[in-house]
Parts: structure tokens; sequence; C-alpha cells
């Protein structure tokens, strides 16, 4: 089970990669890092200068490269990544059917 990522979301990475003059082969980084109201905070980054560890998970999505490390994968296995600019509010969104708890929010969660 991996990360998906909508074609909403694939469009306005691609027009932040354009806007901040990230190279192509940029990986795109997923993660999970500690903080937030409800303890866990989603984390995306781009990042042309790492070198994938050999348990980090590496996958291809429309022609992006997509890498998460194993800790942050153990949260986020199953998990959509969304992007709206409606009534909820601008931005992206993780669907995770791992979380037991968000925030009201939507950027921190709990498992």
């Amino acid at each position: 089970m991996d990360i998906s990522i909508s074609d909403r979301a694939i469009k306005r990475i691609d027009e932040i990669r354009t806007e901040q003059n990230v190279p192509k082969d940029a990986f795109l980084k997923v993660g999970v890092i500690s903080g937030g109201c409800s303890g866990l905070t989603y984390d995306l980054d781009f990042d042309s200068d790492v070198e994938p560890q050999e348990n980090d998970k590496v996958f291809e999505l429309n022609g992006m490269k997509v890498l998460v490390d194993m800790r942050s994968f153990l949260y986020l296995a199953g998990t959509e990544l969304d992007y709206t600019d409606g009534l909820e509010g601008e931005g992206f969104h993780f669907h995770n059917p791992n979380a037991s708890r968000t925030c009201s929010c939507g950027e921190s969660f709990s498992i």
C-alpha cells in the first residue's frame, strides 16, 4: 500500500515547482514530524540533493519522484495527498486512513 497523490495535488505541486525553479529531478519528500496540536504533523518539501537511504520508500507518480522515509511511511501507508481551493480552505490535505484523530485545522494528527 503506497501513498497516492490526486491529479489536483500533482498540478499544484508542478506549479510550485515551476514558481520556485525546483529542478525536475528533485524528489518530493513526504514525511511526518513531531508537532502540532494532535502530536504529529505532515511535512512536504522538495530536495534535489538527497540520497535515498536503504529503507526509504521511493516511487514515481505521474513523472514525479516521491521519497518517504520508513518511519514516516509507517504512518502514511494508504494516504492520499489532495489539494483544494474550496470551502475547506486552500491547501494540501492528507486523507490518512491511519489517523485516529486530527486537529480542526487538519494539519496534525495522531495514531
